[in-house]
C-alpha cells in the first residue's frame, strides 16, 4: 500500500478532499458561487457580448469557468485563453489560437482577422455560437479591452457571433470602471463578483469537500473549522490549502479527526503562507492530539 493509500485509508477518503487543482466535481454552491454561475448561465443564454466574472485569487473562478466549459452542450463552440497578455497583434494570436485555428509563420494582423471572422461565421451558419473565455483577465491592458471590444462588433444581422467571458482579480472590474474604458463597460451585460465565504458557508464547505471525497461530514472538529476559517479569510483555495494541511498534521499524530490543535501546529510551525495568523492560546497538552511531521508518518 503507497503511503497516498495509507493516509486516504485512515480517514476513509476516497480521493484528496482538498486538491488545490480547479476541480469542477467538488463545487461548493455557497450563495455567490451560485449568483455567479446563475449569471455565467444567464449571459451565454442571452447573448451577452460580455460577461465579467471577479474575484480574489483562489476564490473559485477558474473552477466555475470548468464548469460551465465541462456542461455546455454542442451548441457552443468554447475557446480558453488563460493568462494572455501582449500587444493588439498578439492577443488575436492568443484567441485564434484557443479557438484551435493553426498560425502562419507569415500571417499579418489583417490576415489573421480575416481567418477568425471567416470562422465566426461559419460556426454561425453551422448552428453554432463561439464563447471565448479569457481566465486571469486582469492581465489584459487597456489596448487589448478594446480590441476585445471589436471583435464583439463582428456579427450576422442582429446576431453577435462572438460573445466573450472575462474572469480576473478585482482590478478587472477596477479598470472596466475607468472613464476612458465607457465603451467596454456598455458591453457588459453580466456580471458577477465572487466574495470570501462567511464561517457558516466555510463549515458546509470543509464538509461538503470531506464528504465528496468519501470521508464523514465531521472529519474536522468546531474548533479547528473555526479557526480554519478565521485565518483563510473564507478564501477557498486559502480553506483548502490549511485543510489540507490539517490532515497531515493530523495523521502525523495518529488521529482520527481534525482538532483545533492540529491547525494551531501549522501555525506555530509558521508552515501556512496564506491567511492571517491569529494569536491563539496554547494547548495544555500540545501532544495530545498533535504530533509534528518528524513523524515516522509522511505522506510522499
Amino acid at each position: 500500500m503507497s503511503d497516498l493509500q495509507h493516509y486516504l485509508q485512515h480517514f476513509g477518503l476516497k480521493t484528496r478532499p482538498f486538491s488545490l487543482a480547479p476541480d469542477p466535481g467538488c463545487i461548493y454552491w455557497s450563495p455567490a458561487h451560485t449568483r455567479a454561475w446563475t449569471m455565467l448561465e444567464y449571459g451565454v443564454i442571452t447573448c451577452a457580448p460580455v460577461t465579467l466574472i471577479t474575484g480574489d485569487v483562489g476564490a473559485g473562478k477558474t473552477t466555475l469557468l470548468r464548469h460551465l466549459i465541462e456542461t455546455s452542450g454542442p451548441e457552443l463552440t468554447i475557446g480558453l485563453v488563460t493568462n494572455a497578455h501582449g500587444s493588439r497583434g498578439e492577443l488575436l494570436q492568443w484567441v485564434l489560437q484557443a479557438l484551435g485555428l493553426a498560425l502562419g509563420a507569415s500571417e499579418g494582423y489583417v490576415t489573421q482577422f480575416d481567418r477568425l471572422q471567416t470562422f465566426l461565421i461559419e460556426e454561425y451558419a453551422a448552428g453554432r455560437r463561439v464563447l471565448l473565455i479569457f481566465d486571469e483577465a486582469q492581465n489584459l491592458g487597456r489596448e487589448a479591452l478594446e480590441e476585445l471590444r471589436m471583435l464583439t462588433n463582428i456579427n450576422s444581422g442582429p446576431d453577435e457571433l462572438l460573445q466573450l467571458i472575462l474572469a480576473g482579480q478585482p482590478e478587472l472590474r477596477d479598470m472596466v470602471r475607468r472613464p476612458d474604458m465607457t465603451q467596454f463597460a456598455q458591453r457588459v451585460a453580466a456580471a458577477a463578483h465572487l466574495g470570501a465565504m462567511s464561517p457558516g458557508e466555510v463549515r458546509a464547505y470543509i464538509g461538503h469537500r470531506s464528504e465528496t471525497a468519501g470521508g464523514g461530514a465531521m472529519l474536522f472538529d468546531d474548533a479547528a473549522i473555526a479557526l480554519i476559517a478565521e485565518v483563510s479569510r473564507g478564501v477557498p483555495r486559502l480553506v483548502n490549502q490549511l485543510s489540507e494541511m490539517a490532515l497531515m498534521y493530523a495523521f502525523a499524530a495518529d488521529a482520527a479527526t481534525v482538532a483545533r490543535g492540529s491547525v494551531q501546529a501549522i501555525l506555530d510551525d509558521d508552515a501556512f503562507f496564506g491567511g492571517d495568523h491569529p494569536p491563539a492560546p496554547r494547548l495544555a497538552d500540545p501532544g495530545a492530539d498533535v504530533m509534528r511531521l518528524t513523524s515516522d508518518k509522511r505522506v510522499d
